[in-house]
């Protein structure tokens, strides 16, 4: 890297520092990981005029697009311009002059489903909750992953994110149309949590249970479930991956909505803002809530925040996960046994 290169600008506009000396790349975000095909042209261009000629697809769903050099920067923002107008501006984000590229780069691209525009099991449209959500965190610099799944099968692994956003129905039982052929039942003890049983003809289900995945409505044959008219979130929090103290993230809130949950997360940022340990140049929220307790974090995140009825709030927060300085347990025969 040259010595006339400032590496916190070149950081925040998006342009990531790589092994390559004189060499960056570019993180292109895909809210929701949604994405119209006229933009290929633009990526395609940048890497074949200004990279190598490939891009990468990151596991957050944007792009990155490698070996490019550090006196192009410029050009390659200009590029990108329309691209930061269709993604990010025309949504409400506010950036003042897409020509100079992305304002900041902490927030990681928020990722989802393909949700309930293609998937017969996502209770919501996915990327529509991830440009709404893209429109109250983005610019920001704090460096927080936030995933959107349609449905308890968590198929965006929101279970591994800073904060993960699962869809969930609260299933409606139509008596009227019930045969009682226990599909329904069968479906949920086999695949699920064994929330429904069958008591004299009629279906019961056991509330607590229920995680609103929907599947007893996909396999009523008679339409006897039905989906609500409300959807519901689940908001799991603080799981992460890294090198310190992995784990996967937990339930904070079930049964919330979407106004509650955005509002929330709204809140987190101000509470990391507040927080965050200056002195180290990054510090993952995972680690300033561990550092300052689940109960000043539970009363900031929650502060002016109407909580609908049907919510219910985590009083405590279990985490399963590992710490790799314990690991006693590990210990290996000698090398000569094997």
């Amino acid at each position: 890297m040259s010595l006339d290169i400032n590496r916190k600008i070149i950081q925040k506009n998006a342009f990531r520092i790589t092994k390559k000396r004189n060499k960056t790349a570019i993180r292109i975000r895909v809210p929701g990981g949604h994405l119209q095909t006229k933009y290929f042209s633009i990526i395609a261009q940048i890497a074949e005029e200004y990279g190598n000629g490939s891009v990468h697809i990151t596991t957050r769903q944007g792009f990155e697009i490698p070996d490019i050099d550090f006196k192009f920067i410029t050009e390659v923002n200009k590029l990108l311009a329309p691209l930061i107008n269709g993604l990010e501006c025309s949504i409400g984000v506010s950036i003042d002059n897409p020509e100079d590229g992305y304002p900041a780069a902490g927030i990681r691209n928020i990722s989802a489903c393909i949700g309930n525009r293609v998937c017969p099991f996502a209770n919501l449209d996915t990327t529509n909750l991830a440009l709404k959500m893209e429109k109250e965190v983005y610019p920001n610099n704090f460096h927080v992953k936030i995933a959107i799944t349609g449905c308890p099968n968590d198929c965006i692994k929101a279970h591994l994110q800073d904060f993960g956003i699962i869809g969930m129905t609260e299933p409606q039982y139509i008596y009227n149309n019930c045969i009682g052929c226990e599909a329904c039942v069968k479906v949920c003890t086999k695949s699920v949590t064994g929330a429904l049983s069958l008591h004299n003809h009629k279906i019961k289900k056991d509330h607590r249970r229920c995680i609103g995945c929907g599947e007893c409505i996909l396999k009523c044959p008679t339409s006897a479930w039905v989906r609500s008219e409300k959807t519901f979130f689940r908001l799991i929090i603080l799981g992460r991956t890294g090198k310190k103290n992995p784990r996967l993230a937990t339930t904070f809130l079930n049964w919330a909505t979407e106004d509650v949950v955005i509002q929330v997360i709204k809140n987190i940022y101000a509470l990391i803002d507040k927080e965050i340990d200056k002195s180290l140049a990054k510090e993952h929220v995972g680690y300033i809530i561990d550092r300052i307790g689940f109960n000043v974090f539970k009363a900031a995140v929650l502060k002016n925040v109407t909580l609908n009825k049907e919510i219910k709030v985590a009083q405590t927060l279990v985490f399963m996960g590992y710490q790799y300085e314990k690991d006693v347990f590990m210990n290996l025969l000698p090398h000569s046994t094997f």
